[in-house]
């Protein structure tokens, strides 16, 4: 049995709001941005990245004064008893000293660049999650606007059916309860997107202009599916060989190498040193007054060397410490975010296969059945409901894939 044939106007607000849709938010200046150019500008202006290379300045400039003599000893003297007469006394390490200060200088430098690896790599990842959460504040507006524009018009329309007798009370409450749902829903969203674009703007050092991306997270679902494939698999089965370009993983395993030759340049330092004089040494009428004089700086207070070596020890085993631990970690969310890129991977095939097409189907056949009477409009709002809640799972489970695969690339040094 064919569902009460609606009045023709009401029927009409009905059929064209579920065809175009109506209402949507005035379009403001907003600046479009892609991906890649986001990523530039980022790493032109980002303070992190800045800061690092402003650490390994610093590193630069600590290894050309690596060769650093202690300061001379200007003296005076009476050897004869006599007068007294300037002299000068300077005392200089052994080579092995020196060689091993700019070896731990140049160990400061490299350390400070796997830094900046890490800075790099983090910079990324915070601009690429950036993106994406704008892009999914993006996609969820735009169908809540729609959803948002669908459920004015069917609230209009029950309260004039209403007024003619033709629905219950219960009807008109149900329909205005779900479109101020819906409208609240539009709100919340809008307000997430504003607040995505601002940390993006942020990022980017934009902090004033309302930004956009580029490409529609919706409509890449398709891309998204292969991408993850054939990430997935190209991955190796072990941990230590994924993690092998890892940046903090270097930057650890770097750390260990400047503690060790910290270790080196201790040692060097308990040998003794040369010290060079030239004083007066003779009397007042001596045909040759000023004579030079050699001898040996000996380390005698051996607790001193003692505690320093102790101290680089337990720095150096402290820093292979903190390189298993970090290995450890490291090999945890890995596996963690493996295990994120293949639960994704599949709930993305389900949706691209069968769940996307199912609510396509659902919008399409309720859209017909309602024009030609076959069901109601309460009928009606439960199917697109429906339909709607697929939509959004699907773009979230993209959502949820790219977070994973930022991860797993972040990790990986990629």
């Amino acid at each position: 049995m064919k569902y009460l044939k609606l009045r023709s106007g009401v029927r009409f607000l009905l059929v064209l709001a579920l065809l175009l849709g109506f209402g949507f938010e005035a379009a403001r200046a907003q600046t479009i941005i892609s991906l890649d150019s986001a990523e530039a500008q980022t790493l032109r202006r980002h303070p992190r990245l800045r800061q690092s290379t402003q650490e390994i300045e610093e590193q630069r400039a600590l290894k050309r004064g690596s060769f650093a003599p202690a300061n001379p000893d200007f003296l005076f003297s009476a050897p004869t008893g006599e007068m007294w007469a300037p002299g000068v006394v300077q005392t200089i390490d052994l080579p092995n000293v020196y060689r091993q200060q700019r070896r731990v200088a140049q160990a400061g430098i490299t350390l400070a660049e796997r830094n900046r690896d890490v800075s790099r790599a983090s910079v990324l990842r915070d601009t690429r999650l950036a993106y994406l959460t704008l892009q999914f504040a993006e996609a969820q507006v735009r169908q809540l606007t729609y959803q948002d524009s669908l459920f004015r018009v069917l609230r209009l329309a029950t309260e004039r059916l209403f007024t003619a007798g033709e629905v219950t009370s219960l009807q008109r409450i149900s329909t205005d309860a779900e479109a101020r749902q819906v409208t609240v829903l539009l709100q919340q969203a809008t307000a997430d997107r504003q607040a995505a674009q601002r940390r993006l703007a942020l990022l980017l050092g934009r902090p004033s202009e309302a930004l956009a991306t580029s490409t529609d997270l919706g409509r890449s679902g398709a891309e998204l599916a292969q991408t993850g494939t054939a990430l997935l698999a190209g991955l190796p089965t072990e941990d230590s060989t994924a993690l092998v370009r890892s940046p903090t993983l270097a930057a650890a395993t770097q750390n260990v190498a400047l503690s060790q030759s910290g270790i080196s340049l201790v040692r060097a330092r308990r040998t003794p040193a040369l010290t060079l004089g030239y004083q007066n040494q003779a009397f007042e009428n001596s045909a040759l007054k000023y004579r030079f004089q050699f001898g040996l700086s000996v380390p005698i207070w051996f607790w001193t060397y003692r505690s320093q070596l102790q101290a680089a020890t337990a720095r150096s085993q402290a820093a292979s410490y903190q390189l298993q631990a970090q290995r450890l970690e490291l090999s945890t969310q890995y596996q963690q975010a493996l295990a994120d890129t293949r639960k994704f991977s599949a709930s993305l095939g389900y949706y691209e296969q069968t769940g996307l097409p199912q609510s396509r189907a659902i919008i399409s056949q309720s859209q017909r059945l309602f024009r030609a009477g076959e069901v109601s409009y309460l009928q009606l709002i439960l199917s697109l409901n429906q339909a709607f809640a697929i939509q959004n799972t699907y773009l979230t489970t993209i959502r949820d894939y790219r977070q994973a695969l930022i991860e797993l690339n972040y990790l990986r040094g990629e």
